[in-house]
């Protein structure tokens, strides 16, 4: 006998295959197995910043508070991490990248993958593409960054995470803006508040 689970009209179900490849501990340990400290800020963006991180990444950041981990040794910034989603064809990808201690991307690795298809880009090879990519850097397909042939979203998604990560080091952490101003924007505005 062969049964069939009712479904409204019209719903759709992608479908979904989850699979866990780090945790936020385990993968901040391998970005950064020498530095004696590795902590973190948590950053609130208020009005100003988020124009301002708008502007720059072409979108308005989807969260209002952003958390980099900062590695240490001697009082030294080794590097940073930005552990992140974006969203692939039907689920968010969990990410991470490593950066060095001035803004260029050093590693990423993907540390959840939802999708049923598409976790070719966690081939070291496509991987390899963001390697020394900075935030001034375009990351786009077809421009700085190919795409796997088979996982063109993902991909893509890929691309404009690891670009945010960039920016978000580069205008958090590192305090550097390429923003001249941003309209309706007072002067003398605010740097993002951070708390730990």
């Amino acid at each position: 006998m062969l049964l069939a689970a009712a479904r409204p009209a019209g719903a759709e179900s992608a479908p979904r295959a989850e699979a866990s490849y780090y945790t936020t501990r385990g993968m901040l340990a391998e970005f950064f197995p020498h530095s004696e400290r590795v902590t973190y800020r948590t950053f609130t963006l208020d009005a100003p910043v988020r124009a301002r991180l708008a502007q720059r990444l072409g979108y308005a950041p989807a969260r209002d508070r952003y958390t980099i981990f900062v590695a240490t040794t001697q009082g030294k910034v080794d590097g940073y991490a930005v552990v992140d989603d974006e969203q692939g064809l039907h689920q968010p990808i969990t990410f991470a990248t490593r950066l060095s201690s001035r803004g260029s991307v050093e590693r990423v690795e993907i540390m959840v993958y939802r999708e049923p298809r598409g976790d070719e880009v966690r081939d070291p090879r496509f991987r390899k593409q963001f390697e020394g990519k900075t935030a001034q850097d375009p990351l786009r397909l077809g421009r700085d960054i190919d795409a796997v042939s088979g996982a063109t979203v993902s991909s893509a998604s890929l691309a404009t995470g690891v670009h945010r990560a960039a920016v978000l080091v580069e205008e958090l952490a590192l305090g550097l803006s390429t923003v001249a101003s941003v309209p309706d924007a007072p002067s003398g505005a605010r740097r993002p508040t951070a708390s730990r």
